[in-house]
């Protein structure tokens, strides 16, 4: 029976971390479909750049919570169990980047990665919102400051000395986030990026 309830944490954290906020909460507000606008993705960014700020904090914190939460809950049922903990975490990431209810096309789990760092690692996930906030304000791309946050995350860890699977987790999740925001740094490179603001009209998605 235990291995049915370990089986059944980590299925609902993978539906949880599944579950499209910036989807749900464009076409309740704006009654649009988020993927048709802005850069395309169902993240809080896009969020926020297409339906405002309201909207973009709503997707902030659910998707943060989609990751705390089960990692929490692991925490809890099986305190001495960090690589089953960091089980349930990564398939909450891993539902949210390829969601089974918007077709295996999800976000690029930067706030679902912060959710459950937080819940493993607070300190050092705390610091690196600084690095984050850094290259958002010196950029302008919070693109930039969601790779700079995966670059410096798994660094912090092992600096700080934290448990040796949740640090390569960190590092795992990180190189997850990189490879996500490949098609950002294209952009970047060609100058096609876009900013971190509210437009009132945003442009339609790439392709649609």
């Amino acid at each position: 029976m235990d291995i049915v309830a370990r089986a059944g944490l980590v299925v609902l954290s993978y539906l949880a971390g599944g579950i499209p906020t910036g989807y749900l909460v464009v076409r309740k507000l704006k009654g649009i479909d988020i993927r048709e606008y802005g850069s395309g993705n169902p993240g809080t960014a896009n969020v926020y750049r297409v339906a405002g700020a309201k909207a973009g904090a709503i997707t902030l914190l659910v998707d943060a919570l989609k990751g705390y939460i089960p990692v929490m809950l692991a925490q809890r049922w099986y305190p001495n169990e960090s690589i089953f903990v960091i089980l349930c975490g990564a398939a909450a990431i891993i539902g949210h980047d390829w969601t089974i209810f918007l077709g295996l096309r999800g976000g690029k789990g930067v706030a679902t990665s912060a959710g459950v760092f937080a819940a493993l690692i607070p300190l050092p996930l705390a610091l690196t919102l600084l690095a984050f906030l850094a290259g958002l304000g010196l950029s302008g791309h919070i693109s930039i400051g969601s790779m700079a946050g995966a670059v410096v995350l798994p660094v912090l860890s092992f600096i700080f000395g934290s448990p040796l699977p949740f640090s390569v987790a960190a590092l795992a999740a990180g190189l997850l986030i990189l490879y996500k925001h490949i098609p950002n740094m294209k952009r970047l490179f060609k100058s096609r990026e876009l900013l971190f603001r509210h437009e009132d009209q945003p442009p339609p998605a790439a392709g649609s």
